[in-house]
């Protein structure tokens, strides 16, 4: 079992990176807000690791942190629920997020995943409060006691709110831009350097 990989970012995009590990190219799935925890390639980089093997597959999925990789494994214990839609969670919300919005039981806010309508949203947040309930360890280090769990925000300084448009504009989902730009205060830097370097996040040249 690969745990985790530590070497040399090769390229990235919101959903996928490739280490390179002792000269061989591993490609994992990743979400969103691993995606914007990544450096430039070329840069040393650390994922947590999960592998799935099926017939016809072997997929890895990488995490910047061992809290998101133990959450991604309750997702994925969830019925109905494969590692896609479990990115797609982790992609909208920080850990800590997460797990306060199961522990409100608040499912209108699960709903805003992509993907996850009410029915299935209820049924996330039942079965997962009652894994948490369980595993009683189990506290995410950025849980803040009573905090209202809302998806992941932009910053929003000048250069920001251009660039963000721009993205919007080139057919950028909203949630595609938010993660793009996840990151950068926007201090110090021009519009076309943040969309040059969103560009790049997204897997498209500047």
């Amino acid at each position: 079992m690969i745990s985790q990989l530590h070497g040399t970012l090769v390229e990235a995009t919101m959903s996928s990176a490739v280490v390179d590990v002792s000269g061989v190219g591993f490609e994992l799935g990743i979400s969103g807000s691993t995606a914007a925890t990544l450096p430039t390639p070329g840069g040393e980089v650390r994922l947590y690791t999960r592998m799935q093997v099926r017939e016809d597959a072997m997929t890895l999925f990488g995490f910047a942190s061992k809290d998101e990789r133990t959450m991604f494994d309750r997702l994925v214990s969830v019925s109905g629920v494969g590692p896609r839609l479990a990115l797609a969670v982790l992609s909208t919300y920080t850990v800590g997020q997460l797990y306060s919005l199961v522990m409100a039981e608040d499912d209108k806010g699960m709903a805003k995943v992509p993907g996850v309508g009410k029915k299935t949203a209820q049924r996330l947040i039942l079965e997962l409060k009652s894994t948490f309930a369980k595993d009683k360890g189990f506290v995410p280090v950025d849980v803040i006691p009573g905090q209202v769990a809302m998806p992941v925000p932009a910053a929003t300084p000048s250069a920001i709110d251009d660039a963000r448009a721009a993205l919007l504009s080139m057919g950028f989902s909203p949630q595609e831009t938010e993660v793009a730009l996840s990151g950068y205060d926007g201090q110090d830097m021009r519009v076309e350097d943040l969309l040059g370097a969103a560009l790049k996040r997204l897997g498209m040249d500047a």
